[in-house]
């Protein structure tokens, strides 16, 4: 019974981290850490955007089309398409959209993280300020380049834009992705931003051209953006929150579709915290907070699974009774605190609030699909094959 006192507090404590985290980035804010000054630069940063495109023929134009009507200098961007092995008429598409078009062929070194760095070796990236990486199957905003180019100067730090979701209204499923993800990149994120943690990377990172010279790409997992993020902030790189800039995808608006995207997920992120959470906390570069912080993130189950976990947890101790069982729920009850404040916020800020209310009625099926393919993902960590997601025309891109 020992042992089963010994494995919960461990859980209990993981998963509090990011609470402790969360409670010193308000305490950082509150000693003015938060304040900073730069010197803007005298004309507007010049973006490269890359867009690996893996068989994207159907969402693709959608794409390349809001990369058209960025309100931005034309001058100042260029958009590069990575044709990423593809068999369907995606580099017909990017040339007929007037776009550079990179075809690579390389079946026997596929996946995103490569295509990337074989795109880097390709173009001459000191002749950019930024780095935009961009999913074939997403829309920008057409302000996003504007609101990036605020953060100005760019080439020695990354930037993360707020990641919203496409196709919000489609089914319940979409409509919680739409809610969590405001949770993280409308309130998490910015917190971080303010007290000067870094906050996780995924798409649309728009990352300097020299960080880029610096740390170079050599990210291979199966979560490429958890990876870049745990190597830049071992290297005590900035990566900010720019919610003002944002950019969509398309959420899976089904379990089936979303199973192989949520197990690659799992197990790229499980992966990242194996290999890089020792090069975080024996960094030099990394101040005290930024290595809890960064060790919470990549520990992090994400707010459902959380939820699970703890369900899970709580029932062992109540039927096992080991010793300490009343305080280990305790902790483990309050872990829930932060992300159920962060999902009410979210919800409440909501355009439609009644009905992302009512997609949380899908909750408890959710939760358990959710345990379900974080413990097959298991069997996937550190070396499991890249599987893509389904694609389809969702029903806000049909009446566009």
């Amino acid at each position: 019974m020992i042992a089963v006192s010994i494995v919960l507090g461990i859980g209990a404590v993981v998963l509090l981290l990011p609470t402790l985290s969360d409670l010193v980035s308000v305490f950082r804010i509150s000693l003015g850490r938060s304040r900073r000054s730069a010197t803007r630069p005298s004309e507007p940063p010049h973006f490269l955007f890359l867009v690996p495109a893996h068989n994207e023929e159907l969402l693709l134009p959608a794409c390349l089309e809001s990369l058209r009507r960025l309100r931005y200098p034309r001058e100042r961007v260029h958009v590069v398409v990575i044709a990423d092995n593809c068999t369907d008429r995606t580099p017909d598409i990017a040339r007929g959209a007037g776009v550079t078009c990179l075809v690579r062929t390389a079946p026997a070194d596929a996946g995103k993280p490569r295509a990337i760095a074989w795109a880097l070796s390709q173009v001459q990236v000191g002749d950019y300020d930024a780095i935009v990486i961009v999913d074939g199957d997403t829309e920008l905003d057409p302000d996003f380049a504007a609101h990036a180019a605020a953060a100005a100067p760019l080439a020695n730090k990354v930037l993360q834009p707020y990641n919203g979701v496409s196709n919000q209204s489609e089914n319940a499923l979409t409509r919680m992705a739409a809610v969590l993800s405001a949770a993280n990149h409308g309130l998490a994120y910015v917190l971080k931003t303010h007290a000067r943690l870094n906050v996780p990377l995924s798409v649309g990172m728009c990352i300097g051209s020299r960080v880029l010279s610096r740390v170079g790409w050599t990210v291979t997992s199966l979560s490429e953006d958890w990876e870049f993020y745990a190597i830049l902030t071992a290297r005590g790189v900035r990566i900010e929150e720019v919610p003002e800039a944002r950019i969509r995808a398309q959420e899976a608006a089904t379990l089936r579709a979303s199973t192989s995207q949520r197990r690659r997920w799992t197990a790229g992120k499980l992966s990242v915290l194996v290999t890089q959470a020792w090069p975080i906390v024996r960094s030099q570069d990394a101040g005290l907070a930024q290595k809890l912080d960064a060790v919470a993130e990549l520990s992090a189950p994400g707010p459902v699974l959380h939820l699970g976990v703890v369900g899970l947890a709580t029932a062992a101790a109540m039927l096992a009774r080991p010793p300490g069982a009343g305080w280990l729920v305790t902790v483990l009850l309050v872990t829930l605190i932060r992300p159920a404040l962060y999902t009410i916020a979210a919800i409440v800020r909501d355009p439609e609030p009644a009905a992302a209310l009512r997609a949380f009625a899908f909750l408890p099926f959710y939760a358990i699909w959710r345990i379900s393919a974080a413990v097959t993902a298991l069997g996937i960590v550190g070396r499991g094959p890249w599987i893509r997601t389904a694609r389809a025309i969702s029903s806000e891109q049909r009446e566009q």
